[in-house]
């Protein structure tokens, strides 16, 4: 398919995880795995845009965003500033989807928002071509 291929869809993509995570915060009650997962969603899709951008290749189908941003690091060392978000954000692309004793509590969903937010802006200086004006 060719959007898998187009760096620019997968920001788009990004884009609306992150919006959905801000304006489900706000339904009560709280669905705050769904947020925690959408934010770990949209982290993965900003990883692999970039990566798609600056490799021509699609990404690997993982969703560990660990490794995605070491293959980033590889492009751009400054991803080690983002190292640590990725680290607390790629929990929640399978424990929250699924019952299990992670409790997650309003503070991390707070965390996981702003955490996709730093990372998008990041992203944003990394590679600004990615995204509109």
């Amino acid at each position: 398919m060719a959007d898998s291929k187009n760096p620019k869809r997968w920001l788009e993509f990004a884009n609306m995880d992150l919006s959905t995570a801000e304006h489900l915060l706000n339904k009560h009650p709280t669905p705050y795995e769904i947020i925690c997962y959408l934010c770990q969603q949209a982290a993965e899709k900003y990883l692999k845009g970039f990566l798609i951008a600056r490799t021509a290749k699609e990404p690997p189908h993982i969703h560990d965003l660990d490794e995605l941003c070491k293959l980033c690091k590889e492009i751009s060392v400054d991803f080690s500033t983002v190292a640590d978000i990725c680290s607390e954000l790629t929990e929640y692309g399978v424990q929250s989807k699924y019952p299990t004793d992670m409790a997650i509590e309003k503070d991390d969903v707070l965390q996981a928002i702003q955490d996709a937010k730093t990372l998008k802006s990041f992203l944003q200086k990394q590679a600004a071509d990615l995204f509109p004006e």
